[in-house]
């Protein structure tokens, strides 16, 4: 076992690092004072949420100045994310809060406006140096899982730490992957979400960091350009069955009960355990994995069961996890309320990596339209991103057709489908049981304007009938909004992704019950998808 000490400062989710870091050998003590610090032997710094709130947590926890110094003596350092991040100067993302200072630089937002921001999923690398820790890897092939809003560029007086580019976007579009002088690295990817080439690449920093002197690195630049892939994302609706049991469920056009004459009539549909189908998911190559909780357990959302099926999910599946149901204000049973921050840093603390809101979302929406477009610093998209980034917030947006005569008949956006008819999609509450009057573009508009991060676009129309997604309604969503889009709701076969890829270009494709009954492989989709000239994590 490698000794390493870990510098959990309060950030999202570090169970899944953790996690990583047993996996490959290490016995982890965590870091108590800034003399813990000091008398580290390695030190891993995982960065998770918004670069001042980490800079705020370090000083208020006294470890800056021990932190600072540790780096500056080019100690044994692994800097993850935000983590790298604070290792240079300053961020655009909270101006006037100064970072450690040790590498030359300022992180700055992507500006490019042909992107969605957050970069949002699995690039490659462009090595420049010829360091051990990124030998294990080929440049412009081997894929690593990134998401952030805001980057660091390649300039003369930090050219020196640069240790890998990646691209992303045509303005500035080569930013710093990875950092290393000496015993001191940094990536902006995460390894713990990166699959086996994550676990592949601590293991060369841990055998790195064990040798006596460090091998002096040489420059050998990488041309070319990086692509950002399309993902495949594994969705597992979850809930409880009559018997009080959690199972993964699908439902058709949101109706999860079994339907016929037989025995299990009225049953909810059993898929499934969620631990188990999350770790088939994964070692078919699945590049997310996303629970939906579509009871939003009653009781104490601390005490859930989801809890620990994402604890137990982390053990073993290491990329990235969302979870979404459940995330709002609620009391508990002794009558004590807790904030739909409180649910979420639940959600991470057990190894979530992101939350999806739905229904809570279309009230901060309405709030934010009827205040004159401004959000009012208090729903829970707001609360949850300003502690933990725009990257934490997943939208789940459920709408469903509403079929008009002419445009002129409703004020929403109104477009034309399946052999020239004309609707606009309602937006739903309730697991699609109420509407509202606002359509799904007006509802991601004010939630990205509130700090959300990625929209998830189901549709109620095309749920369950693996006909395909309803391409006008996610073309439309990627032409409203600057975050990425997750295409989900009808895919019945891999032609389906790539048909939506090319049509509507949205950021993922996401399905479930097609890969719940074993009727597609998720490697069956990807292997289409590639052999169709669509960039995609093999």
């Amino acid at each position: 076992m490698v000794k390493i000490t870990f510098l959990d400062y309060g950030a999202g989710n570090i169970r899944s690092l953790r996690n990583a870091l047993t996996k490959v050998g290490c016995d982890i003590q965590d870091v108590k004072s800034a003399d813990d610090i000091a008398n580290a032997r390695i030190l891993v710094f995982p960065g998770v949420g918004s670069f001042g709130a980490c800079v705020e947590n370090l000083d208020r926890l006294g470890y800056t100045d021990a932190l600072r110094a540790y780096v500056q003596a080019g100690r044994c350092f692994f800097g993850i994310c935000l983590g790298m991040q604070c290792l240079f100067e300053s961020s655009e993302e909270t101006p006037g809060v100064k970072g450690l200072g040790v590498i030359p630089g300022k992180v700055t937002q992507f500006n490019d406006p042909t992107i969605s921001v957050p970069h949002m999923g699995w690039n490659a690398l462009r090595k420049q140096t010829d360091s051990e820790v990124l030998a294990p890897f080929t440049s412009m092939q081997d894929r690593f899982y990134f998401v952030h809003s805001f980057r660091v560029l390649p300039i003369e007086a930090n050219k020196d730490w640069v240790l890998s580019l990646t691209d992303y976007g045509n303005t500035d579009a080569a930013f710093v992957s990875s950092v290393q002088k000496g015993s001191v690295c940094g990536c902006q990817f995460h390894p713990e979400k990166s699959g086996a080439n994550g676990l592949n690449l601590l293991s060369a920093f841990l055998t790195m960091a064990q040798k006596e002197s460090v091998p002096i690195t040489v420059s050998v630049p990488c041309e070319g350009a990086t692509v950002l892939a399309k993902r495949i994302i594994a969705c597992l609706d979850v809930r409880e069955n009559d018997s009080g049991d959690l199972v993964v469920t699908k439902g058709d056009q949101y109706d999860v009960r079994e339907k016929g004459s037989g025995e299990a009539e009225g049953d909810v549909r059993n898929l499934g355990k969620p631990v188990d189908l999350a770790r088939r998911y994964s070692e078919e190559g699945a590049d997310e994995i996303t629970f939906l909780n579509i009871t939003s357990f009653r009781g104490d959302v601390v005490d859930a069961p989801m809890l620990r099926v994402l604890e137990l999910t982390s053990e073993h599946v290491f990329v990235p996890l969302c979870i979404g149901g459940g995330i709002r204000d609620y009391t508990d049973s002794k009558g004590v309320l807790h904030s739909a921050l409180d649910v979420a840093s639940a959600y991470f603390r057990s190894g979530a990596d992101k939350v999806s809101i739905g229904s809570d979302a279309v009230y901060a929406a309405e709030k934010y339209y009827a205040a004159g477009n401004k959000g009012d610093g208090k729903s829970c998209i707001e609360a949850i991103s300003r502690v933990y980034g725009r990257q934490a917030v997943v939208i789940s947006v459920d709408p469903k057709r509403v079929y008009v005569a002419s445009k002129d008949e409703s004020k929403h956006t109104v477009l034309e489908v399946d052999g020239g008819k004309l609707c606009w999609w309602q937006c739903t509450v309730m697991g699609g049981r109420e509407t509202r009057d606002m359509d799904a573009f007006e509802l991601a508009q004010a939630c990205e304007a509130l700090g959300a991060g990625e929209i998830l676009l189901n549709c109620i129309d095309m749920d369950g009938q693996n006909s395909g997604f309803d391409k006008a309604l996610i073309k439309q969503m990627k032409a409203s909004v600057t975050i990425p889009v997750i295409a989900s709701s009808g895919a019945g076969k891999p032609q389906h992704f790539i048909d939506i890829f090319k049509a509507a270009n949205p950021d993922a494709g996401l399905a479930a019950g097609i890969f719940h009954r074993k009727e597609v492989g998720i490697n069956e989709v990807k292997k289409e998808v590639i052999g169709a000239g669509i960039p995609c994590r093999a």
